[in-house]
């Protein structure tokens, strides 16, 4: 996984479910602590949680090493690189700029950027903040993964995206683009005069006294940073190098969930904005997005929130503002599901159904049976799941993301270690695959064989 995608194997969206408590909350602490357990035991989470339900703090602890080498546990005051969580402090500093009328959302984006390209002249500010404006996210483009190690100046950055066609008609449809947040960082800069990381620092960290938040510099001693992990066929690794220059605007902050807690607690209140602003952010303009937070629903219970992932991390927040709750997860391993782990908290909390991770059994299975199985499949347009095998191995690879081995526990269903996915496989008469079922996180989706 690398920066500000979703973990493998496929980008799925993952609601929080935090709204009244449905349970004592003594029930929610016991099994909270058991689903921990086996989070941490069989898909290797670790990371600080922080769960309030109506204002009261039922879960507050770390699972798992900040840093395996030292054998250092994590706490709440473990600090976390926060990947897209960014995105919503960016939007904020946009709607303050707005208030002291230094912008407004509606300005077209080439009215801060000189000699800007012409297809930008419908691209507003709005559209960036909603990820409505058609600009191509870099972090998809084919050499990135060739680029993270160095560093980028701002003015390279938007240079390596900047004269690429727009996806779309602003406005007429949506893609998340990380590239909208990193031009909404450099006007941000261009309209204070400030250094982005110093007028988020001004004018939201300082004023909520969030002292354990900032932008992560990697040169930078940072007391009680957790190091980033990935897990793969070699077992643990260090996660890859990322220059921090690279996220920028759209996911390069860190945080611990008590710093989240207090920004929590700040958007109930004017501290920052004023709450008609926040509601224009809370609102949706497509695709259940907003301002930089998504805008969901689930157990009946309206709910936003937002993930990160980005090299070694996993993260995600949640509130669901009507019944005063919000959930927190910060995770060092980048194939953590942040998401599911709020999600199916919040389901304890309700007495509703949530999986509890369990021990899968890999069976021997004959290569000549997974032969009928190796293709393409496609899980949306242009992305493709690749199945293959490489002697008594099978393999599976999507489309920008990194090759990982899949093991039977039947003949036609499969599972991976290093993420919570399933895949089964389903045939025709002849006994041929027409398509696979991925199961990740406790979403499904149907993938059609391609030639």
């Amino acid at each position: 996984m690398i920066l500000l995608r979703r973990c493998l194997l496929i980008s799925l969206l993952v609601s929080l479910a935090a709204g009244a408590a449905t349970v004592p909350q003594e029930t929610f602490n016991i099994k909270a602590a058991e689903y921990l357990q086996a989070q941490e035991k069989i898909n290797g989470f670790s990371g600080s949680v922080l769960y309030v339900q109506e204002g009261k703090v039922w879960l507050r602890r770390g699972v798992g090493l900040a840093n395996r080498e030292l054998n250092v546990a994590n706490a709440p005051e473990t600090k976390f690189r926060l990947g897209s969580i960014t995105k919503q402090f960016t939007a904020t500093a946009i709607m303050l700029l707005e208030q002291r009328g230094k912008l407004s959302v509606e300005d077209a984006i080439d009215k801060h950027f000189p000699n800007a390209p012409d297809h930008w002249k419908k691209v507003t500010v709005r559209h960036l903040l909603s990820h409505t404006g058609g600009v191509p996210s870099y972090t998809n483009d084919p050499g990135y993964l060739k680029n993270m190690f160095k560093p980028h100046p701002l003015p390279e950055l938007i240079a390596g995206f900047r004269d690429k066609p727009l996806e779309f008609e602003p406005g007429s449809s949506w893609k998340y683009s990380n590239s909208g947040y990193v031009l909404l960082g450099d006007i941000i800069e261009r309209v204070s005069g400030e250094k982005y990381e110093e007028f988020i620092r001004r004018n939201i960290f300082e004023p909520l006294e969030m002292k354990n938040t900032g932008y992560d510099h990697w040169e930078t001693i940072l007391a009680n940073r957790a190091a980033g992990y990935s897990r793969g066929s070699r077992g643990w690794v260090n996660a890859a190098y990322l220059d921090m220059t690279l996220p920028y605007s759209a996911g390069a902050l860190y945080s611990t969930i008590d710093d989240l807690y207090l920004w929590d607690r700040a958007l109930y209140t004017d501290k920052v904005l004023p709450q008609a602003v926040l509601e224009r952010m809370f609102t949706p303009v497509k695709n259940g997005y907003g301002y930089g937070w998504s805008v969901t629903e689930e157990f009946g219970r309206a709910v936003i929130g937002h993930g990160g992932g980005i090299n070694g991390f996993s993260t995600f927040i949640g509130r669901a503002r009507a019944e005063n709750s919000v959930v927190i997860v910060l995770s060092n391993v980048q194939e953590s599901n942040a998401g599911r782990v709020a999600r199916d908290l919040g389901a304890i909390s309700h007495g509703e159904k949530y999986d509890l991770p369990q021990l899968r059994k890999v069976i021997s299975l004959n290569p000549a049976v997974f032969d009928s199985y190796t293709g393409k499949y496609e899980l949306a347009p242009n992305v493709v799941m690749t199945v293959s095998r490489e002697g008594a191995r099978f393999l599976t690879q999507v489309t920008g993301q990194p090759q990982v081995e899949i093991y039977p526990e039947s003949e036609a269903k499969f599972f991976v270690k290093v993420v919570d996915a399933q895949i089964t496989f389903v045939k025709d008469a002849t006994g041929k695959a027409t398509e696979l079922i991925l199961n990740q996180s406790g979403r499904s989706m149907t993938a059609k064989r391609v030639e």
